[in-house]
């Protein structure tokens, strides 16, 4: 009897080993800026002592070690925080001066004051990083000590400016310029600290007051003669 061919088995295939996927290049945008912005909220919403890497990460939306790549301390993130607020300080500085009258020096002076003022009362955890030596490395902190540098000598020129064109009754410029600092930096350390409702000055008083208290400085350098748009004068009695 003759044998049946038996039908021929396909060969036997092995599934092939998968290839190791190619690890995927890290990618959150501009993940450095993200982490200053979160860590410059969590500043705000609980103080600059609430700051750290995790957190921030965590805000970005990463992993805890993802930061690391960008700052390797707490000290280096808070040093950046420190740039970016004083940046933003600075823009609104720029901001308020643009409006100022031109060829003015006096006025302007008085506008750069406000601005400082009003921008420490609307950031205060901002201002505070930048106003303290307790959050940052400030001898790492290039940017911010440019910008500060360029301020100072915003407000000098401007002095030096009202004092050619005679707006002004003292001629101790440097002594003029650090009672302005001493005022300004004053008031806002007052609202930080919370000192207002001990002196009878609500919340919504305060930019009022800090007007009030500039003009009185402005009213104690400058000659009666100088003009000062929108500058409303102390009233001696």
């Amino acid at each position: 009897m003759p044998t049946q061919a038996l039908p021929k088995r396909a060969p036997s295939r092995r599934p092939r080993a998968s290839k190791p996927p190619e690890p995927k290049p890290y990618h959150h945008g501009d993940l450095r800026r993200a982490l200053i912005n979160a860590a410059l909220r969590l500043a705000e919403e609980g103080g600059p002592e609430q700051v750290s890497v995790r957190e921030a990460a965590r805000r970005a939306g990463v992993s805890a070690g993802a930061p690391f790549r960008h700052f390797e301390t707490r000290d280096a993130l808070m040093t950046a925080v420190a740039e970016e607020a004083q940046r933003r300080f600075r823009d609104e500085i720029e901001r308020a001066l643009a409006e100022a009258p031109a060829g003015d020096p006096l006025s302007c002076f008085r506008t750069l004051g406000l601005a400082y003022l009003r921008w420490a009362a609307h950031n205060p955890a901002h201002f505070e990083i930048i106003s303290s030596g307790r959050y940052f490395d400030h001898d790492g902190a290039a940017e911010l000590s440019r910008d500060n540098a360029e301020l100072i000598a915003m407000s000098e020129r401007l002095l030096a400016e009202a004092f050619a064109q005679g707006q002004l009754r003292r001629t101790d410029l440097k002594t003029v310029q650090i009672a302005g600092r001493a005022l300004v930096y004053g008031f806002a350390r007052m609202k930080i600290d919370r000192h207002f409702p001990r002196w009878g000055v609500a919340d919504k008083d305060v930019e009022r007051t800090a007007e009030a208290a500039l003009d009185l400085f402005i009213d104690g350098i400058a000659k009666p003669s100088a003009v000062r748009p929108g500058h409303r004068p102390v009233t001696r009695r």
